[in-house]
């Protein structure tokens, strides 16, 4: 895979995104994130997973430069596409953590939020979904899973707002689980992927299964419909120019 690397190491697997400095989600981003992790989940070898990024971003989100260029009925068949992938993570019969190596940003928040656990790194990294800072919306599925880790008060606050947090403020608010120094991150992911790996993996899989399917419901009633009302906004006079004054260096 061009823009996703897998490794195994003491059947924990590390699933670490690599595309240009900020990696900026894409369909080719997306579509090898799903294969990978649909191969772990049918691996006997891999107990657990870490997701995590190269350099100073876990990821930037959605590279929108490129998706300018696209047709509103291409760009929708991509959201449908990163939408799917969230919910499968979030559904992975595996213990999935999260080790948040820089900026999680809007899309990049998503993914990390999809994970059982979110390990993020001390210093200047950021956190957050700030659509509403530049007229975008977020998805039904993208809010049930926020609103399933911090509540559903906490949820409108950070939407509302827009904030980007530091480690230390998002761990305040149950966003992430704990944090580390950069040079502590992936042992710190590692050792929360192992204890959880080293469960039963039936009964992982059965008790994260009864955890999830009440928000998976959710998420497969609305998610549509909040594809299309993001489709609508993001092609809106306003919001477009908005798009057109973001850059991606990297």
């Amino acid at each position: 895979m061009q823009f996703v690397h897998v490794s195994v190491r003491d059947a924990v697997a590390e699933v670490r995104l690599q595309r240009g400095k900020v990696n900026a989600l894409d369909d080719d981003v997306i579509g090898e994130l799903r294969d990978g992790l649909r191969r772990l989940a049918d691996d006997p070898a891999v107990r657990g997973s870490i997701l995590t990024g190269t350099g100073k971003f876990f990821s930037f989100g959605f590279d929108i430069p490129e998706f300018l260029g696209w047709s509103r009925e291409a760009f929708t068949g991509y959201l449908e596409r990163f939408t799917a992938l969230y919910r499968e993570i979030f559904a992975h019969p595996k213990p999935v953590v999260a080790a948040i190596n820089g900026h999680a940003v809007a899309g990049g928040c998503m993914l990390a939020t999809a994970c059982d656990a979110r390990i993020m790194v001390g210093g200047r990294a950021r956190i957050g979904l700030n659509e509403i800072g530049f007229g975008s919306s977020v998805f039904a599925g993208s809010v049930a899973m926020l609103a399933h880790w911090v509540g559903q008060r906490r949820a409108q606050e950070v939407l509302y707002e827009g904030t980007l947090y530091s480690a230390e403020q998002a761990l305040a608010i149950g966003l992430v689980d704990a944090t580390a120094p950069e040079d502590g991150l992936l042992d710190a992911a590692r050792q929360v992927a192992g204890r959880l790996a080293g469960k039963d993996p039936a009964a992982f899989r059965s008790v994260k299964g009864l955890l999830r399917q009440p928000v998976l419901e959710d998420m497969a009633a609305r998610e549509r419909q909040s594809i299309r009302e993001f489709v609508e906004i993001w092609y809106s006079e306003q919001t477009w120019k908005k798009l057109q004054e973001i850059r991606i260096h990297g």
